[in-house]
């Protein structure tokens, strides 16, 4: 009776050392899917070099600092083009996965900005500089970026990221580098790999 008391009470303290360590552990925000045509689409995961969480939860709306994220509403930055206008539809010869790279340049008021972040106005123009270097050195511009920038990501399936970042990645051609996208995570440069 005592060794099945013992086991028991063992299993129960291990159990709550799991729950603690998993609801104590900072959680990287998962990307909330972008709206798409089709159940294949919206059902794409992540897969990553950098261990980007493929799955997705409702964020809703999220108020970080001066800037408001509606992710059920496709509001906030990542749902329009940097100049305001809608994001246009990506073609249907766009592949379904790339290999990419991306230089963030973060924000006040971005996810998982850092507390001393530059403010927006600041970042713009940093992140406009780096996508000009970027056109002919992207390596050395992604030494230049903030912390989460990298020359290979690993892959990217669609229906992931936000319209803006999905269709500034899928529809450039290979070896291709964008201009800026404003992301909810800050200001992004992507290059397609492959």
């Amino acid at each position: 009776m005592q060794r099945w008391l013992s086991i028991v009470l063992g299993i129960g303290v291990l159990a709550l050392c799991v729950a603690l360590a998993f609801f104590a552990t900072p959680k990287q925000k998962s990307i909330a899917p972008a709206p798409s045509s089709t159940a294949d689409e919206s059902s794409s995961a992540a897969t990553t070099g950098a261990s980007v969480d493929g799955g997705s939860i409702d964020l809703g709306a999220v108020t970080l600092g001066d800037q408001a994220t509606d992710h059920t509403n496709g509001t906030g930055p990542g749902y329009r083009m940097l100049d305001g206008t809608a994001v246009p539809q990506l073609s249907e010869h766009a592949p379904r996965s790339v290999e990419f790279g991306v230089i963030l340049v973060t924000y006040a008021g971005a996810e998982s900005a850092p507390k001393n972040a530059r403010p927006k106005p600041d970042a713009l123009e940093l992140a406009k500089k780096l996508a000009t270097d970027a056109k002919t050195d992207f390596k050395g511009a992604v030494q230049r970026g903030d912390n989460g920038s990298a020359d290979n990501l690993g892959t990217m399936q669609r229906g992931v990221l936000e319209p803006a970042p999905e269709y500034a990645l899928f529809s450039l051609p290979a070896g291709g580098v964008s201009d800026v996208i404003d992301t909810p995570r800050g200001f992004w440069i992507v290059r397609r790999i492959e």
